[in-house]
């Protein structure tokens, strides 16, 4: 099937887990186009990600071709052009921000309809309910193409506005965790169940094999994320200063950038850690996977900020898990379809520093019993969280609704 991805942004390092999905589709038969709203300059791109690069349609507001696109659309299909804005000017009334957004969006949104029926697109899936499925919900009143949504966390927690009136018009709705579906029915009601269904993310397990045995010396702690509130790398940091206080000899490496990189300096400072805690920057999934095979214990501290945003289930506990490492997290949202208590890892209260020191302590003082559920954690990547697997499971369900479409159902 020729299938046409829309995502807010590309390349983005943090949402690589797309970037795999699109090359496991590939592999099923698929071929996939790829339509990001925003392409961006990014410091650190994945070696997979430049070739997809290349292939990226480009989508300038400032295109010539792509106003050329709006006045073709705006002259043959008048009424619902029009009809359209009126629907985003109303569904988007009282947010301003997303008013704006949704602005701009809209002649690019035009754009990508007249390209994807020109290249045949028999399917579009978005990636989050923002503005990548508003702009699969324009296409598809202008064109009929059908499409189907993946909801990740921040798209639907934070801000529902015409999350209910986009998910209505997908084909279907693939939630990344239970907790998400729960969520969504929460929001738009029990029609909506049938519609949504539950799919993980997951990575390529291959990828993470670890050759030989790299963890000696200092017990290695390992956090992976952008340095953003809901992430609560502070509570990390201040678990360690606990940590440290116990006399332990220990690293703690934090992988990842963000707008709370100064701050979180700053409070390592303040507590005097500096010689253990380290703020390394973006990397690369090579380079990620070479502090995967160095660590003794992975750490996920999440919180819920304060304007609702929080985790869908972090890849990069997968990829922590697929290198056999128990894990330490905290006890929200889709986490716990992942992290087992006592099993593949430990689940503490968001915020309490306290107890994340006391886990990270008890796998340090209980190394066989840490192994014991290293190993759980591989098995448990294997079966539920495998890239290929989910890559047919996404494949079958996007075949059989566009069949059903296709075939008046």
């Amino acid at each position: 099937m020729k299938v046409a991805y829309i995502m807010s942004r590309f390349p983005h390092l943090p949402e690589t887990f797309i970037l795999r999905e699109m090359i496991a589709l590939e592999k099923e038969g698929n071929q996939i186009s790829l339509y990001p709203i925003l392409l961006q300059r990014e410091k650190v791109v994945h070696p997979d990600a430049l070739l997809w690069l290349k292939r990226a349609k480009r989508l300038s507001f400032f295109s010539p071709i792509l106003w050329l696109a709006n006045i073709r659309m705006m002259i043959a299909h008048f009424h619902n052009y029009f009809s359209l804005i009126g629907i985003i000017r109303k569904g988007n009334h009282g947010n301003s921000k997303f008013s704006l957004r949704a602005y701009f969006l809209f002649p690019k949104a035009i754009f990508m309809a007249e390209l994807m029926k020109r290249e045949g697109i028999e399917h579009i899936h978005a990636h989050y309910a923002t503005h990548p499925a508003l702009a699969a919900f324009i296409i598809n009143q202008l064109t009929g193409i059908p499409y189907s949504v993946t909801v990740h966390a921040h798209d639907i927690f934070v801000d529902q506005t015409m999350l209910c009136e986009k998910l209505a018009q997908a084909t279907f709705v693939r939630s990344i965790s239970q907790f998400n579906k729960n969520f969504l029915i929460n929001q738009c009601g029990k029609e909506i169940a049938a519609k949504v269904e539950v799919i993980h993310c997951g990575i390529n397990i291959a990828n993470y094999k670890i050759k030989k045995n790299k963890r000696k010396g200092k017990f290695q702690l390992l956090c992976i994320g952008s340095l953003q509130p809901y992430k609560g790398i502070d509570g990390l940091i201040k678990a360690c200063a606990l940590l440290k206080k116990r006399k332990i000899k220990f690293t703690c490496t934090i992988i990842g950038g963000g707008e709370l990189s100064d701050s979180l300096l700053g409070l390592i400072n303040k507590y005097e850690i500096d010689d253990v805690v380290k703020l390394v920057g973006r990397k690369t999934e090579v380079e990620v996977v070479e502090y995967l095979h160095n660590t003794h214990c992975y750490v996920q501290p999440s919180i819920i900020a304060e304007n609702g945003k929080m985790e869908g289930i972090p890849v990069a506990i997968m990829e922590a898990m697929a290198c056999k490492i128990p894990v330490v997290a905290t006890k929200i949202s889709g986490i716990p379809e992942l992290v087992i208590e006592n099993h593949n890892g430990f689940l503490v209260p968001p915020g309490d520093e306290v107890a994340l020191a006391e886990r990270v302590y008890w796998f340090y003082e209980n190394p066989r019993q840490a192994k014991e559920m290293g190993c759980n954690g591989l098995r448990k990547v294997k079966e539920e969280f495998d890239i290929d697997k989910i890559a047919v499971e996404l494949n079958d369900l996007i075949a059989k609704n566009t069949q059903r479409i296709a075939g008046g159902v």
